[in-house]
C-alpha cells in the first residue's frame, strides 16, 4: 500500500511579515538577557508551534523560551516549547530551520504557557492568515 503524505497539523500556519524571535534554552531560562540567538526570522506560526530560521543548530528535544517580536506590537510574545525538528535551509545566512512545538496553555504549572498568549496568537491568526484557511478552523470535517 503506497504511503500518502498527509498534513498532521490541525492548526492553521500563517506568516507574520517581519516577525523575529530570540530564544534561550532551559539552562538559560533563569539568566536575564542570556539569549543564545536573537533576531531570527519567524517563517510561520500557529496555535501549536512555529518554524524559525537560525544560524546555529540546537539539539532536538531541547526546551526553549522564545521571545517573539511582532512589528507594530510593543510587547513581545513569550512562549515555552520544545524543538521537534531541525532541517537545512537553503540560501541566506540562516542555514537551519527549526520547528518548535509550544507547551500546553494553562496556569497549573510553570511549564505551561500563559493562556493570554493563545488569545494573542488567535488574534494574529485572524489578522494574518489567508482568508481561505480561516474557514478550516470552523469546519471540523476539514480537520
Amino acid at each position: 500500500m503506497p504511503q500518502i503524505d498527509m498534513e498532521r497539523r490541525i492548526c492553521i500556519r500563517f506568516e507574520i511579515p517581519g516577525a523575529t524571535l530570540s530564544y534561550k534554552t532551559k539552562k538559560f531560562f533563569s539568566q536575564k538577557g542570556a539569549y543564545q540567538e536573537e533576531f531570527c526570522p519567524v517563517a510561520d506560526i500557529s496555535r501549536g508551534g512555529l518554524r524559525f530560521l537560525s544560524r546555529s543548530q540546537p539539539k532536538l528535544n531541547t526546551s526553549l523560551l522564545v521571545k517573539i517580536a511582532i512589528p507594530g506590537e510593543q510587547i513581545p510574545l513569550l512562549l515555552k516549547g520544545v524543538i521537534r525538528w531541525i532541517g537545512r535551509h537553503a540560501g541566506s545566512i540562516y542555514s537551519t530551520q527549526i520547528g518548535v512545538q509550544f507547551n500546553p496553555y494553562g496556569d497549573e504549572n510553570k511549564e505551561q504557557n500563559y493562556p493570554g498568549a493563545l488569545v494573542k496568537i488567535i488574534a494574529l491568526e485572524q489578522k494574518f492568515a489567508p482568508d481561505d484557511t480561516l474557514s478550516y478552523d470552523s469546519d471540523p470535517s476539514k480537520r
